[in-house]
């Protein structure tokens, strides 16, 4: 197990440096001088130049040849921004937030709980209804629960989840009151967020499910068992949804870490306050060390939940260990 663990974390490595590639490249493409924003409209151009030397926005991206050519030192091609930023990354400095002043990584500690706790709602909000509406659909295949599952999961896929949002928000908060409209501070204003987020997920694992089940339940151990006498119960229970669960657990963790990336919606819609509101407020402040912060954090967290999943994924079936 450790080996295949460790064959999935080296697996895991180049899409973490290449996230770590493309945040840095989107934050200095972005318009705006990070300097300027940092000093003030009002700075003199030698202020701006000092604070660029401060920032380090004063050096090439990745090669610095001006150095190497002034030094000859092969080292000094490495003097550049790419360098700064993983060393400073290696050591848990991201910045400071040029809207507040303070650290980045203070920042996201503060938002980041409020996201994973979204995100765990949701999730199990869309495992409480995906799996056994799917489990049901497949084992009443052809009837008017597999339609209703089905008309249900393509509602709930094709629905975005704004919408959904402000359809529970007219209803259950402004017209019944059974739940706060916005914020966050109770298990009632969990609620409504929640089930918003986690609706299409729970389309998805619902058809996941019902799909693997009828695969599985074709399968001539399953006609055995049950030409054996076993009850319906315990060839569902002992031989098929076992076996059918190792794709139901794979689009799960596919289904969590987007509901970790996309909460942004949601988080806008209930003003919920987590990474996806941190985000879109950094963003219309141009506030690129957050934003790049914020950004890195979400793809690491997708890579590392997939990364969980893959182990999942090996203790279930154990000959996946051993491809």
């Amino acid at each position: 197990m450790f080996t295949y663990f460790f064959r999935r974390l080296l697996a895991a490595l180049p899409a973490i440096f290449g996230v770590i590639v493309i945040v840095f490249l989107i934050v200095r493409l972005a318009p705006g001088d990070p300097a300027l924003m940092l000093a003030g409209e009002l700075a003199t151009p030698e202020i701006l130049q000092l604070t660029r030397e401060r920032l380090g926005l004063d050096k090439p991206w990745f090669i610095n040849t001006e150095a190497f050519l002034e030094q000859g030192n092969p080292l000094a091609l490495f003097d550049t921004q790419f360098t700064a930023f993983i060393v400073n990354l290696a050591q848990g400095d991201l910045g400071a937030s040029t809207r507040t002043r303070s650290p980045v990584l203070t920042e996201l500690g503060n938002f980041y709980p409020a996201t994973l706790e979204l995100a765990l709602g949701a999730m199990i909000v869309a495992l409480l209804i995906g799996i056994p509406a799917g489990l049901i659909a497949a084992v009443k295949p052809n009837t008017i629960v597999d339609y209703f599952v089905t008309l249900g999961a393509l509602i709930g896929v094709s629905m975005p989840v704004f919408w959904f949002g402000l359809l529970a928000i007219l209803f259950f908060s402004v017209q019944l009151g059974w739940f706060p409209v916005a914020g966050r501070g109770t298990l009632a204003h969990l609620v409504l967020p929640a089930i918003s987020l986690g609706a299409g997920s729970a389309a998805i694992i619902a058809r996941m499910t019902r799909s693997a089940m009828l695969e599985v339940l074709s399968q001539d151990y399953v006609r055995t068992a049950r030409a054996k006498g076993l009850a319906q119960r315990l060839v569902i229970n002992k031989h098929a949804f076992r076996n059918a669960l190792i794709p139901v657990v794979t689009i799960t963790g596919l289904q969590f870490g987007t509901l970790m990336a996309g909460a942004v919606l949601t988080e806008t819609v209930f003003t919920w306050p987590g990474i996806g509101s941190l985000l879109v407020t950094s963003i219309l402040a141009r506030d690129y060390p957050v934003v790049q912060g914020a950004v890195l954090l979400i793809a690491i967290s997708f890579i590392v939940i997939n990364l969980l999943v893959d182990m999942i994924y090996g203790a279930i079936d154990p000959r996946i260990r051993y491809d």
